[in-house]
């Protein structure tokens, strides 16, 4: 958008100019969340700030930028839910902050889980990859695999959220095995020791849902505790054909005798929650649920004990990634994991008598 300033900015956020510009200088007075949301902006509106720089450094910025794309393999309905927190969003968010730092040009497209090659029409309208303008590519949720093949090929890649079977490419993402391993000692610590494992089927294989439920199999090795399959829910050959049949499943273990439910993700910890209530089940008293992700659920009667991941620093560091990808284009690969921290809620206590 041509001739986007800061007062627009300001205008858009309900912020005033000062503060605007207080977040271009990393000004000590303003808070990361409002300059995260400032900076986000201001990438989807296509404002850079050069006023720092020299005139010669502004003419070189403005005559070489470093443009990249931001692919984010969703759902828009789904991205931008009003019951909880987006974690693509906040990822986003650490991106725009590092392009604003650093006079990145990026430009934000969401792709529908169902396009399976680089000639769909969802890909081919995108001016940046048809004509080769991006100078790299950062994807935020799994692609199918044919995808990534493609684009790897064309462009500098990097992966925000580790995929699976795509060892070739380069990717940041949270430590899954920390996390599980920190709530399932969570569990275990409160007395837990029959624990399931909770997740559901997406359009696009999770592949963070299969780390996670790795790393819970790992960890319950380690310390001795039986995992039953049927204890299992949402992977194969324990999948449903959909959520509302997996919730089911899981209430009826639960009255089997499972004290506590780990989630792959914070939404599904939610969905489980809400759900077993209208069953008569209630966490933390009848059964203990934990989450991952951190993201917060507006209007929650109960928050929820949860590995709280650090997205914008993965945003960040893997658009400075994607920057010396394509400085360095043949370079060798890095997988960067970055450790998240347990939040304690109330959705965890003691085992039922």
């Amino acid at each position: 958008m041509a001739g986007v300033n800061q007062q627009e900015i300001a205008d858009h956020l309900g912020l005033s100019k000062a503060t605007v510009s207080r977040c271009f200088t990393n000004h000590a007075g303003i808070s990361a969340v409002t300059r995260a949301k400032v900076f986000q902006l201001a990438a989807e509106l296509g404002y850079t700030h050069l006023e720092s720089r020299s005139k010669k450094a502004q003419k070189k910025a403005k005559r070489n930028p470093t443009n990249f794309s931001v692919l984010i393999c969703t759902d828009t309905d789904e991205y931008f839910r009003e019951d909880y927190e987006s974690p693509g969003e906040q990822i986003l968010a650490g991106v725009s902050e590092y392009a604003q730092l650093n006079n990145a040009q990026v430009d934000v497209h969401f792709i529908p889980p169902d396009v399976s090659g680089i000639d769909d029409p969802a890909l081919r309208k995108i001016k940046g990859l048809k004509d080769r303008q991006s100078r790299g590519i950062l994807l935020i949720y799994p692609f199918p695999s044919p995808i990534i093949d493609e684009l790897s090929v064309r462009f500098p890649l990097i992966s925000l959220i580790d995929q699976v079977q795509q060892h070739s490419i380069d990717c940041v993402d949270v430590d899954h095995f920390d996390g599980i391993s920190t709530v399932v000692d969570h569990l275990v610590e409160q007395g837990h020791e029959r624990i399931g494992f909770y997740t559901r089927a997406y359009p696009v294989d999770a592949s963070w849902s299969f780390r996670r439920y790795s790393a819970f199999l790992e960890k319950m090795a380690r310390l001795k505790l039986k995992v039953t399959q049927k204890d299992i829910i949402g992977i194969h050959p324990r999948a449903f054909s959909d959520v509302a049949k997996g919730i089911e499943e899981a209430a009826e273990r639960t009255r089997q005798g499972v004290t506590a439910w780990v989630c792959a993700a914070d939404h599904q910890a939610y969905d489980l929650i809400n759900d077993f209530k209208k069953r008569g089940l209630k966490a933390p008293k009848d059964v203990s649920v934990t989450g991952f992700d951190g993201i917060q659920q507006p209007g929650a009667t109960s928050s929820l004990t949860t590995i709280k991941i650090p997205f914008r620093s993965i945003g960040m560091t893997g658009a400075e990634r994607l920057a010396t990808r394509i400085r360095k284009r043949f370079g060798e690969k890095q997988h960067i994991y970055i450790a998240g921290d347990l939040r304690e809620g109330k959705s965890v206590g003691p085992p039922r008598a």
